[in-house]
């Protein structure tokens, strides 16, 4: 009979004892979390969300591999449609956001989550959930990068953007469905409009070419969106806005290292 040293039986209940500790912590959290979402699909529980991003990334580092060699796919015809069907979609969640919050007397300097079944809190409620489904169906970006052997593209700002959008949005979205949260979202979908505006006139070949000059400035714009997000939590910190604060400090961190990634991409790419 193998008898373990004290030493590893010790370790092994020291991380028992965290892993409790962490399971009892998030019990607690999700005593706070929004009610109203809870039913929602991937909204249930954390697991999904992880299981998603760890197949996504899984793909960005086998794909290649199993592209390397094979023959680039010519996608036009998925791309395209891929491209507008995700503009109406993002198109939709900026509509929605901009209606509903306007109806529901939004401030866009400090507003708190109201997690009540106002018809206008659920709408807004409604397209922050789908604007977090549209970063899971925004991983197809990838996917189409990887089966046209467009390798240089799956950057680790592509793949860091992708994959925390994703998986940060679930917590937005379980804790904080509403509130200052709309801001965000609304913000970078309308810049999505765009994104894909360009994306899918860019899939249709070259005789669209002339028609996308503008492709500079997209940077620009999605760098802009993320020092209005930065100003906007800082105020918000200011005038001690009724949100959580974990919040405003969690987009503070990340926005900044999106001006980082996207600052330094710009540099290389266009100076």
């Amino acid at each position: 009979m193998e008898i373990r040293p004290a030493w590893f039986l010790g370790t092994m209940d020291l991380i028992t004892d965290k892993i409790q500790e962490g399971l009892k912590y998030y019990e607690w959290c999700l005593s706070f979390s929004d009610p109203r979402v809870a039913d929602w699909p991937l909204m249930d529980r954390w697991a999904p969300t992880l299981y998603l991003t760890a197949a996504y990334l899984l793909i960005v580092w086998l794909g290649p591999r199993l592209m390397e060699k094979r023959k680039p796919m010519e996608l036009t015809w998925l791309m395209v449609p891929y491209n507008f069907a995700t503009v109406l979609l993002n198109l939709y969640i900026c509509v929605e956001l901009v209606t509903a919050s306007w109806s529901a007397g939004y401030s866009y300097s400090c507003q708190r989550v109201n997690y009540s079944y106002d018809v206008n809190e659920v709408r807004i409620a409604s397209a922050l959930w789908w604007y977090f489904i549209s970063k899971l169906l925004e991983f197809a970006d990838t996917f189409f990068f990887i089966v046209r052997k467009k390798n240089s593209q799956i950057s680790f700002l592509h793949v860091y953007h992708h994959t925390t959008m994703f998986a940060l949005w679930w917590v937005g979205i379980k804790w904080v469905a509403g509130g200052q949260s709309f801001f965000g979202a609304m913000m970078n979908s309308g810049v999505h409009v765009l994104m894909y505006t360009y994306y899918g006139l860019s899939a249709m070949g070259p005789r669209f070419q002339k028609y996308l000059w503008w492709k500079k400035y997209m940077t620009v714009i999605q760098l802009t969106q993320f020092f209005i997000a930065f100003g906007h939590c800082v105020q918000s910190l200011y005038v001690e806005c009724d949100f959580p604060g974990w919040m405003h400090w969690g987009l503070l961190i990340y926005a900044t290292s999106l001006i980082a990634l996207f600052g330094n991409f710009y540099i290389k790419a266009y100076k």
